[in-house]
């Protein structure tokens, strides 16, 4: 495996907004767009997670956005999502994957199903051994309806893909355990307002929602909490982060993407729909804040 980027390098990844026309259909030019933000930010793009839409989008549209995203060339690494609940599904899109140029794997947990630790660990190693590239394993129990326990990462920790862990369950106390558990693997906060906190324990960086409406901001938040320069983060981003999920995500990112002419339509993919925001004060308090956040 010939490695074109040290993955660590990248303590923020965003988890980049799917951007839709009228007609329903994926807005390539946009997402280019989109990806230049990034590029120009030197933040890790995460395609295809739950922020993406990933499982609200047909294989084929799952396709031609990371072959798109490739073809551009971005000189930051490129982070594939992998999540469902059909393991065999799974590994024909890892090895399908393989054969572009990305640089890692988010793995998510199954869904609905609701292993156990010997399910999960089975899960996650079939995976792990499909897949070319490092892979970092996701433990968001708000969406899988599942724990990931600390039991299952000591089970993959031999495991030479296993390189990092989204923790997204808000437990401080669980982001703790995974330390303990695997001491080496690199810990990224999936919550964006707790990463001050998770920085304390030591955490890696973010894998970040934020970042698709403020690129450079949340760039210049994640350095600072990581350095622990800045002890009035928590408070000063809290409120503006949580205005991003007054509803389920993506929707509020992609509506305030739309005020700030990030996005020509906040359109989503049912059943989720821009309609459910209905008060936009919040988020548009929040943009005013962070722009002038210094």
């Amino acid at each position: 495996m010939n490695q074109k980027y040290n993955l660590n390098d990248y303590p923020l990844w965003t988890a980049l907004v799917t951007p839709f026309d009228a007609q329903d259909n994926i807005d390539f030019a946009t997402l280019e767009n989109l990806v230049a933000d990034q590029i120009a930010a030197n933040n890790g793009i995460l395609l295809l997670g739950s922020t993406g839409e990933g499982l609200a989008l047909t294989l084929d549209e799952h396709k031609s956005i990371v072959e798109f995203v490739c073809q551009l060339q971005p000189n930051v690494p490129l982070m594939v999502a992998v999540g469902g609940s059909n393991l065999k599904q799974q590994q024909e899109w890892v090895s399908y994957c393989n054969q572009l140029p990305i640089d890692s794997y988010l793995l998510g947990s199954p869904l609905y199903a609701k292993p156990g630790i010997v399910g999960q660990t089975q899960w996650f190693d079939a995976l792990l051994s499909t897949a070319d590239f490092p892979c970092m394993i996701y433990n968001v129990p708000g969406r899988s309806a599942v724990e990931v326990e600390p039991e299952v990462i000591q089970n993959l920790s031999h495991h030479k893909n296993l390189w990092a862990m989204k923790e997204a369950s808000g437990d401080i106390s669980k982001f703790e355990s995974f330390r303990t558990a695997a001491p080496e693997l690199a810990i990224f906060s999936g919550d964006d307002a707790l990463l001050p906190y998770f920085a304390q324990a030591g955490a890696k960086g973010l894998v970040s929602v934020a970042a698709n409406a403020w690129p450079e901001q949340t760039a210049e938040f994640v350095r600072r909490s990581l350095l622990g320069t800045c002890p009035n983060l928590f408070q000063t981003w809290t409120k503006s982060v949580n205005s991003l999920f007054a509803v389920a995500n993506p929707i509020p990112v992609k509506v305030l993407m739309q005020q700030q002419g990030r996005l020509p339509l906040a359109d989503l993919r049912p059943p989720l729909t821009h309609l459910e925001l209905t008060d936009f004060s919040a988020i548009e308090q929040a943009n005013s804040t962070i722009l002038s956040w210094q």
